[in-house]
C-alpha cells in the first residue's frame, strides 16, 4: 500500500524498563508479515484503559472491560487482521484460550492479560494460529522493538505511528512511550482505533485511569476519519514503576500533573498521526470552533464540521466553498445564529454576520488550501464553548481502500 502522503518518520523511543516485546507471524491473512505482538511487563505494573462504546464490541474488548477494575497487568496479546469481532461463542472461546496460554507462558493468572484484535469482522478467531501466535511472539521476547510492535499491530497502516516524551516526576525522570494504530473506521466514542501507552512511571491504577480518561476526551476523541466506530477500539495504559519514584496517588503529588501532560501529549500526538494516515487522505484537517454555548456543544459542531462528506470532498478539491461549513453548522443540532457566525479558512476571514466579508479575496485562501495541512475556524457568537477536531479530506483513495477491503 502507498505511503500517506502525510506520513511522519519513526521517531526514537526511549527505553521502557519493565516491557519486554516479541513479534511473530501466522496466517490470519494471506501475508508473511508479522501480526501477533506479545508483551511482557514487570510484576506490579498498573494499567489504565478505555475501549469502544459501540454496542457490538469484540470478545477482546469486553475481557478488557471486566479486567481493568484489577488495575494491574503482566501481559498484553495483539492481533492484526482478524478483529475477532460479531463472532459469537467462538470468537469469545479464542479470545480466552489465548489470553489463557499467555498466562500460562509468563506465570501469571489470566486476569493480569490485556487482549486486543483488529482486522475483518465477523471471522472467527482461529484458535490454533491465535495459541501459535503466542507461542511464537514468547520465543522472541526481548528481540522486538517498539517499531516491530508497531508494524505488527497494522492492517490498512500505510507508516507506523508512535511517539515519546518524558517527565521529573518527584525529583525521577520518568519516560513514556505510544504506539498505535488505524487508518479508516475512525470515529472516536472514547478513543478510536487500536493504541498502546508503556511507561516507567510509579502511579496508582485508580489515577493512572483518571489521567487516561482526561487525556483521551481531547485527543483521541477529537478526531474523525469517515465517522464510523469501531467495534474493536481500545487504548491501554501501562505503568512499570520501574523509574523508581515515589508512587504518584493524587493530583497533588509531586511531579503529577507534569505526568499528566506528558500522557496528554502523546495521545494527542498519536491521534494526529492516525489522521495524518487516513485512508486516501492527502491533507490533515483542523477545525476549531469557538463562542458556543459550552465545550461540549462547540465538539458537537466541530464533529459535524469534520464529519461531511461536502467539506471533506471540497478540501480535496480545493475549493474555498465556505457554504459548506454554514451547511454543517446550521446541521448540527446545537444553539447558532446565522448573523453571529463567522467563518475563517487559515488566517482568512471569509464570512461574518450572516454574509460574506466585504472585498473578500479568495486567493490566499486558495493557497491555504492548496497545502497539505488546512485549518478551518468557526465562531458562533453564543458564548464561551470551544472545541477543536482533526480530520482529513475524502479522496478516491478511501473508496479504492473501502471497496475491496477483505481482499
Amino acid at each position: 500500500m502507498q505511503r500517506s502522503p502525510l506520513a511522519l518518520p519513526f521517531p526514537a523511543l526511549l527505553p521502557i524498563a519493565g516491557v519486554r516485546i516479541g513479534t511473530a507471524s501466522v496466517p490470519y491473512k494471506a501475508w508473511t508479515r508479522d501480526c501477533v505482538t506479545l508483551v511482557e511487563f514487570a510484576p506490579g505494573t498498573a494499567v489504565a484503559g478505555v475501549t469502544t462504546r459501540s454496542l457490538c464490541p469484540s470478545p477482546e474488548v469486553e475481557l478488557c472491560r471486566a479486567k481493568l477494575p484489577g488495575g494491574h497487568a503482566r501481559g498484553l496479546i495483539v492481533n492484526a487482521g482478524n478483529s475477532n469481532a460479531f463472532t459469537g461463542a467462538a470468537g469469545m472461546a479464542a479470545a480466552r484460550a489465548q489470553a489463557a496460554r499467555v498466562a500460562e507462558r509468563l506465570d501469571c493468572s489470566a486476569d493480569a492479560v490485556f487482549s486486543a484484535s483488529t482486522g475483518v469482522i465477523g471471522v472467527p478467531l482461529p484458535i490454533d494460529l491465535a495459541v501459535e501466535g503466542v507461542d511464537k511472539a514468547h520465543a522472541r521476547l526481548g528481540e522486538a522493538d517498539f517499531l516491530a510492535a508497531t508494524n505488527a499491530i497494522g492492517t490498512t497502516d500505510t507508516f507506523p505511528k508512535a511517539a515519546t516524551a518524558s517527565a521529573i516526576v518527584g525529583g525521577k525522570r520518568v519516560s513514556i512511550n505510544g504506539i498505535v494504530k488505524g487508518s479508516g473506521m475512525i470515529a472516536p466514542d472514547m478513543a478510536t482505533m487500536l493504541g498502546f501507552i508503556f511507561t516507567d512511571a510509579a502511579i496508582a491504577p485508580a489515577l493512572w485511569q483518571a489521567m487516561l480518561n482526561d487525556a483521551v476526551a481531547s485527543t483521541f476523541n477529537a478526531i474523525t476519519v469517515d465517522s464510523d466506530t469501531s467495534t474493536s477500539d481500545t487504548v491501554l495504559a501501562f505503568a512499570t514503576g520501574a523509574a523508581g519514584n515515589t508512587a504518584l496517588a493524587t493530583m497533588d503529588d509531586a511531579g503529577a500533573e507534569a505526568l499528566a501532560a506528558a500522557l496528554t501529549d502523546i495521545c494527542r500526538h498519536l491521534a494526529i498521526l492516525v489522521v495524518r494516515d487516513g485512508e486516501g487522505a492527502h491533507k490533515l484537517i483542523e477545525v476549531t470552533v469557538t463562542g458556543a454555548v459550552d465545550d461540549a456543544s462547540a465538539k458537537r459542531v466541530a464533529l459535524s464540521i469534520a464529519n461531511s462528506p461536502l467539506v471533506k470532498t471540497a478540501i480535496a478539491g480545493g475549493d474555498a466553498n465556505w457554504g459548506r461549513i454554514v451547511m454543517a453548522v446550521g446541521k448540527a443540532g446545537e444553539p447558532a445564529d446565522r448573523d453571529r457566525l463567522s467563518i475563517r479558512f487559515g488566517n482568512t476571514l471569509v464570512a461574518a454576520q450572516g454574509a460574506v466579508v466585504p472585498g473578500y479575496d479568495e486567493a490566499p485562501v486558495a493557497a491555504h488550501l492548496a497545502g497539505d495541512e488546512v485549518s478551518i475556524a468557526a465562531d458562533l457568537g453564543m458564548g464561551t464553548g470551544r472545541a477543536r477536531v482533526w480530520t482529513c479530506d475524502l479522496t478516491h483513495g478511501y473508496i479504492s481502500i473501502n471497496a475491496d477491503y477483505r481482499s
